[in-house]
């Protein structure tokens, strides 16, 4: 069976394209991170905080921002603490996060929370939360580099 000049180079160029793909993906790295928000919400929510960044082990700081609307409403602050993963540099952890979700607390409470940015960053996050929040809601987060 003959296989023409033709489909031999798109097969080429098809394996080559997943090969760098592939590439890029293992090449990519994973860091810590750690931040307190604070939230407030009537209907339409805000956040705000601060935290640390540990990537290749250097720190940097970073700011969080968001908003949030739906049934929404109290007040609370969350410590969150995980892994970025999918990264090449610092940089790349900054940009807008998307989540849907609900959860509150009472006092006390706890959230985990899986997200990924517009660059292939993923945060994956546990939170401790303090405060009185009952939310159903979806949200956005903002994370930049300090």
């Amino acid at each position: 069976m003959k296989i023409s000049s033709r489909f031999r180079s798109v097969a080429v160029a098809v394996i080559a394209a997943a090969a760098l793909s592939f590439a890029s993906v293992a090449h990519a790295d994973s860091g810590t991170i750690r931040f307190a928000i604070y939230k407030a919400a009537f209907f339409i929510g805000g956040s705000g905080g601060e935290g640390t960044l540990t990537f290749h082990g250097r720190r940097y700081p970073i700011s969080v921002g968001g908003i949030s609307g739906g049934l929404a409403f109290g007040a609370s602050k969350t410590y969150f603490k995980g892994t970025v993963r999918h990264i090449r540099r610092a940089r790349d952890v900054t940009g807008v996060y998307g989540a849907a979700g609900g959860g509150g607390a009472l006092g006390k409470g706890a959230q985990v929370i899986v997200m990924t940015n517009d660059k292939g960053a993923q945060l994956e996050l546990t939170g401790r939360q303090v405060g009185l929040q009952v939310n159903a809601d979806l949200s956005g987060m903002s994370i930049s580099l300090k």
